[in-house]
């Protein structure tokens, strides 16, 4: 059975500079059982209440600026899945959770550029599930456990943020030995907490995390984790590093 993972995105030039964690994703995609389809929740699409992409064909949207033009002339042309997106809203629904479908939302960066590391054919069908604002762990690890059957029909569930997400204070020069120890912290307390299956601490990570609000100034990077240990089982540390000082780069499975 495939299990479910967090991927820390990084910046959307990962898709032309892919780096150590673009080698881990494509790894891990080699391991895994191909998938029939893909569920991902990114952290780039925030909404008031949950939406699934519904499109026989979304379009690849290039939702950043200030990159070099080759980097939105990308296309990752891999088809929706209406059947599996009304699926999701049913068993959402059975789970209490109201969704609806949307036919014109596009593939965010946060899908479309791990997923063309990970699966560069673009021929696996994905949808999208939208990430509802200020409503909390709690609600992301209920979604997870309500989508958690769709992994033993071969849907790859993913949830895509950053493991550190302070944009303010990344250093653009550093490289990738230096990690700033207030980042490095964060990221362990995690990955121990999320080791020791401690879900009352890590559902309170702001208030019991070291630096978390320093970490993640708003939250909606680290939700997406949430979704997948809902999802899954055993954690497992799939890659681990930092960039630009304290851009968190960690891939996680829960198997």
């Amino acid at each position: 059975m495939l299990p479910s993972l967090y991927i820390s995105h990084g910046s959307p030039m990962l898709a032309l500079e892919p780096g150590a964690s673009g080698q881990a994703l494509a790894r891990l995609a080699a391991t895994l059982p191909r998938p029939r389809a893909i569920l991902v929740v990114s952290a780039h699409w925030e909404s008031s209440m949950l939406r699934v992409t519904s499109a026989t064909q979304p379009e690849t949207w290039h939702d950043f600026g200030g990159f070099p033009p080759q980097l939105y002339q990308l296309q990752y042309p891999t088809p929706g899945n209406p059947p599996l997106a009304a699926q999701i809203v049913q068993l959402l629904g059975t789970a209490g959770l109201r969704a609806q479908l949307d036919p014109e939302r596009p593939f965010d960066h946060g899908a479309w550029v791990p997923l063309s590391l990970m699966y560069p054919a673009a021929d696996i069908p994905l949808v999208q599930l939208s990430l509802p604002r200020h409503q909390g762990p709690e609600l992301q690890t209920r979604i997870g456990r309500a989508l958690a059957g769709l992994r033993a029909q071969g849907v790859l569930l993913i949830g895509s943020g950053s493991i550190t997400h302070n944009l303010g204070e990344l250093d653009w020069h550093a490289g990738p030995e230096q990690i700033e120890p207030w980042a490095q912290e964060f990221r362990d307390w995690m990955v121990a907490r999320l080791a020791a299956d401690d879900e009352a601490a890590l559902h309170d990570y702001r208030q019991r995390a070291p630096a978390a609000v320093r970490n993640h100034p708003s939250d909606e990077h680290l939700l997406p984790l949430f979704f997948a240990r809902g999802a899954g089982g055993r954690f497992k540390v799939e890659h681990s590093g930092f960039t630009l000082g304290a851009l968190g780069m960690d891939i996680y499975s829960f198997a």
